[in-house]
């Protein structure tokens, strides 16, 4: 095969169809646009859920209550396991060091489930934790710290 034995496949270099330019284009006149209607106007859109002019659907819908979604609160979580596999006796856990080792990412606060047997003694600094991941910790010797969670969080009020 030769680059001069090259051929473009059918259809696939198409020629820009230029409208509203006379009768003698074959698209004038209308150009394309069809007769009369809100269509056929210059600036004549629709806003999306538009139903041409039937009660759209979110407005036959009824919107009532209280989602508490939006508020939601969301955690990142580490096992018990995972800090076994990642971390030495006598290391101290925090969000830095589990930051560090790859663990957690981004800004959401994290928690420490009790998945997983813990035989290294570790010094846990996280405001959240489980009471089982506690009581495995302090089992296993180690100490979990008391964090104060932000003021935020424990009202509910952004400071």
């Amino acid at each position: 095969m030769h680059s001069f034995d090259l051929r473009r496949p059918d259809g696939a270099n198409k020629r820009k169809r230029i409208v509203g330019r006379g009768q003698g284009s074959g698209r004038g006149t209308t150009a394309g646009k069809g007769n009369k209607g809100q269509q056929s106007r210059s600036g004549g859109k629709t806003y999306v859920g538009f139903e041409g002019g039937q009660m759209p659907l979110y407005r036959r819908l009824a919107h009532r209550g209280f989602s508490n979604y939006p508020f939601k609160k969301t955690f990142q979580v580490v096992n018990l396991s995972q800090i076994e596999k990642h971390f030495e006796s006598g290391d101290t856990v925090d969000l830095p060091s589990l930051f560090l080792k790859g663990l957690v990412k981004g800004s959401d606060p994290v928690k420490i489930l009790g998945d997983g047997a813990l035989t290294k003694k570790i010094d846990l600094k996280i405001a959240y934790a489980s009471a089982s991941a506690k009581e495995k910790i302090r089992k296993a010797g180690g100490v979990v710290a008391e964090l104060a969670k932000s003021t935020e969080e424990s009202t509910g009020k952004k400071a």
